[in-house]
């Protein structure tokens, strides 16, 4: 049995480098991580760390110096640009801090435009499921103003999920969001893991945040330095102290 089919996606020697000479920044050194599928991973470390740069570099939307990125069985390394699209938009799944929702649009036509964007004509069932996936299947007609922070990232998960990706990318999904919210919206992506096997990658500052997942990985000075699996926010707080104090 292939091993490789259990990791959906691989990190393989991978550096990225920033500006030149004295504006030169190493946001990775050669980091080396597998995340297996059917997992919720959170990825953490102190300021300029090199945390969304691992991210945006699993998820295909920066382009490494060196190393392999494999995605669902897929080098990017080689792709075109058309072809690294096409995968981002068939297999990948993306929330961001912002809800980026356009404010014009129904949460149904936020939810369906992945696919419109794709050339595709969303099914209203399937919208409808996507949005019943997070718990707004009666929302469904409202505008993202009349709506709740918590309500809007939800519509913007959905919107992740209409295509059904391989892995879903999470950049700091609770960072605009009170705490109540925010513990609604990762008690959702915990259940998205736990019911459905979504493989889920979230990069947070927040300890309470990184609790939710199976496991947290810490990098520092673009290398990852620790991995926890399934701690405490008490654990996880303790140990980003530590790295904060040493960088």
């Amino acid at each position: 049995m292939d091993p490789n089919q259990h990791v959906a996606v691989q990190l393989d020697r991978v550096a990225r480098t920033y500006g030149h000479g004295s504006t030169e920044v190493t946001a990775l050194r050669e980091v080396s991580v597998a995340f297996r599928r059917g997992t919720f991973t959170a990825v953490m470390g102190p300021s300029g760390s090199g945390k969304s740069t691992l991210l945006q570099c699993a998820a295909g939307l920066d382009r490494p110096d060196s190393g392999q990125v494999i995605v669902d069985g897929v080098e990017l390394g080689p792709l075109s640009e058309a072809k690294l699209t096409a995968l981002r938009r068939e297999r990948v799944g993306f929330v961001f801090q912002a809800f980026n929702l356009l404010s014009a649009l129904s949460a149904e036509q936020n939810v369906g435009l992945p696919l419109r964007l794709a050339g595709r004509r969303p099914a209203a069932a399937q919208v409808r499921e996507s949005l019943a996936q997070v718990g707004l299947a009666e929302r469904g007609r409202h505008l993202p103003s009349q709506l709740s922070g918590g309500q809007q990232q939800r519509v913007a998960i959905a919107r992740a999920l209409i295509t059904k990706p391989r892995v879903l990318f999470a950049d700091e999904p609770t960072g605009a969001l009170d705490s109540s919210s925010g513990r609604e919206v990762l008690r959702l992506l915990r259940t998205l893991v736990d019911q459905q096997g979504q493989s889920t990658i979230m990069v947070t500052h927040d300890p309470v945040a990184a609790a939710y997942a199976d496991t947290v990985l810490f990098l520092a000075d673009g290398r990852v330095v620790d991995e926890l699996t399934r701690p405490s926010a008490q654990a996880i707080a303790e140990r980003m102290t530590r790295l904060e104090t040493a960088a």
